[in-house]
């Protein structure tokens, strides 16, 4: 038939082809064949022999069409793709190929098994095409700036409610540290810094977005423009008392690092917690720890130059007290404060007009004054305010009308005041204070 004398060739085996033929015809050397098609001449004279024995078909690799010494049974073929289907249907080539090697016992290639699905013609999950960005150079040193976001997602999927992951990732190292919790906001961040302070120390810069949990909203107040100062929110002005630097981006892409670690742990971290059986934050959280230690093991990056930055907590410090809400309030006359619609009762007789509310990360709270710790209880109750008066009620006057002048009343009236005058004449008289005037 015309069909067996085909033969199919690549561009690349039709330029070796072309230069073998001239090499055949002693148009040129051996030697400048080999130097044309990057070959050695002991191969040349091989590739020659073949082609004046088999003709053009000579050319084709010997193991074009025949199956790989490596390749995989069919048994095993079947197996990695029923598995992929049954608990990795929504897995990359990547991440299912290192899951079929961690839990099933299956070393299967990453670009093998994606062959296998395409010729199974199996869906698989398909990287993006990320859009151009201008590429900033990573920090020298580690802990000479850190990334910090939160992330919303549906983490435990449709096992548990949704929460926020709280990520870091150093700028220089691409190690990360992260925590799980309910919201996010200025206590979860407040506590996630602490947490890592006591792992590697106080970085010397944050790298942080515009959320209103990290940069304040609120407009300068006049001691601010005096004093050509902005308004700091809680996390600001705590990052400030330790000394650490804060830089806002304008954009996410600003801040890639932390955004593409997220994104990849929305992909591989939600999978990783599915197959554990994982539905709450502190069993997520306890998982974090072993998951992130292997992840900064395999992605981690050495510095451009070696030293660290972080700095120790220095002796003295109170953490606590620098990572918690701070909020200024009047104290009344009566020697209570009103804070969240609650009212509390300081025991101290202390000579303040203004104090200072903290709140911890731990839930508790202390009312301070010059670096002294106020007793105080709360008032459950609140006193009765006093009944209101009510109100006076105006009655019209009534108009005296005199009596007439021979009213018995006015008659008798007289009578006893014309008594009442004789006798103080008689009185004087006999005292000798009443002059007679001849």
């Amino acid at each position: 038939m015309a069909g067996e004398d085909m033969v199919i060739m690549s561009q690349w085996e039709l330029k070796r082809l072309h230069v073998i033929r001239k090499a055949i015809d002693r148009a040129i050397t051996q030697a400048d064949a080999a130097v044309s098609v990057d070959l050695c001449e002991r191969q040349i004279r091989r590739i020659t022999a073949r082609v004046r024995q088999e003709g053009d078909k000579g050319i084709v690799h010997k193991s074009r069409g025949r199956t790989s010494n490596a390749a995989k049974p069919e048994a095993v073929k079947d197996k990695a793709l029923k598995l992929f289907k049954d608990k990795y249907a929504d897995f990359g080539p990547t991440l299912a190929s290192e899951k079929l090697f961690e839990r099933d016992g299956i070393k299967v290639n990453d670009e093998t098994l994606r062959l296998w699905l395409i010729e199974r013609d199996i869906p698989y999950k398909r990287r993006r095409n990320r859009p151009h960005r201008q590429w900033r150079e990573r920090r020298e040193l580690y802990g000479q700036m850190i990334q910090m976001d939160g992330s919303h997602h549906a983490w435990f999927e449709d096992r548990g409610k949704p929460c926020v992951l709280m990520g870091y990732i150093d700028d220089a190292t691409g190690r990360p540290f992260a925590r799980f919790y309910t919201y996010e906001g200025t206590i979860p961040a407040m506590d996630s810094f602490k947490r890592y302070i006591k792992k590697h120390g106080i970085p010397l810069s944050v790298y942080l977005d515009k959320h209103t949990t990290y940069k304040s909203t609120g407009k300068p107040s006049l001691e601010d423009e005096l004093n050509d100062t902005m308004p700091l929110s809680q996390f600001e002005r705590a990052l400030k008392e330790l000394g650490v630097e804060v830089i806002h981006a304008n954009s996410p892409q600003a801040k890639g690092r932390v955004e593409r670690i997220f994104n990849t742990f929305q992909d591989r971290l939600v999978k990783e917690m599915r197959l554990e059986k994982i539905s709450l934050i502190d069993e997520a959280n306890a998982f974090l720890g072993r998951y992130l230690t292997g992840y900064a093991r395999r992605f981690g990056k050495e510095p451009a130059k070696d030293g660290d930055l972080h700095r120790a907590c220095p002796e003295g410090i109170d953490l606590d007290r620098i990572l918690c809400i701070k909020t200024k309030h009047t104290l009344r006359n009566d020697f209570t404060v009103a804070h969240n619609r609650r009212l509390y009762q300081v025991l101290d007789n202390v000579r303040a007009q203004r104090v200072v509310i903290e709140e911890y990360v731990n839930g508790s709270m202390k009312i301070w004054h010059k670096d002294k710790a106020l007793r105080f209880k709360v008032i459950s109750i609140r006193p009765e305010k006093e009944p209101a008066k009510a109100p006076y009620i105006f009655k019209p006057r009534r108009v005296y009308t005199p009596q007439a002048q021979d009213h018995p009343w006015v008659v008798a009236g007289n009578t006893h005041y014309q008594q009442y005058l004789q006798r103080e004449k008689v009185a004087q008289k006999e005292k000798g204070l009443l002059l007679t005037v001849a």
